[in-house]
């Protein structure tokens, strides 16, 4: 992943936006939006460029389901950053990658890892 990828952080507590936003760079990716809201990240979800996004499930007493919703129409992958369990979510979104609060900077890795496996030797076409 030369470059890193870029990412969309949603989380409406400043501290913890910051050290997930350190975690990233720590990875060698890069935050390229941030929102705290719905309002904000519904607008970013759609215009923003972004490999993939970070969304905390419950924003100043919203849920962001609208948010996943948006990313998930422009065929991005995002996975839910929580102390909530899966329960909060549609049923559609259950199946989508959970980290738990408090991150852990080896599980953030490996869930990206997982969102964007190391490609295999393809020849280019």
């Amino acid at each position: 992943m030369t470059g890193g990828l870029s990412v969309f952080l949603v989380e409406d507590e400043a501290l913890i936006r910051m050290m997930i936003a350190d975690m990233v760079v720590e990875l060698g990716h890069h935050v390229v939006a941030e929102a705290d809201n719905v309002r904000d990240a519904s607008a970013f979800a759609m215009t923003a460029q972004y490999d993939f996004a970070i969304l905390d499930i419950n924003l100043m007493g919203l849920y962001v389901d609208p948010v996943a919703d948006l990313i998930e129409r422009r065929g991005k992958p995002f996975l839910f950053a929580t102390g909530y369990g899966p329960e909060l979510l549609p049923s559609l979104l259950r199946r989508r990658p959970i980290l738990r609060k408090p991150i852990a900077i080896a599980e953030l890795k490996a869930l990206i890892e997982t969102l964007f496996p190391e490609p295999s030797a393809k020849t280019p076409h």
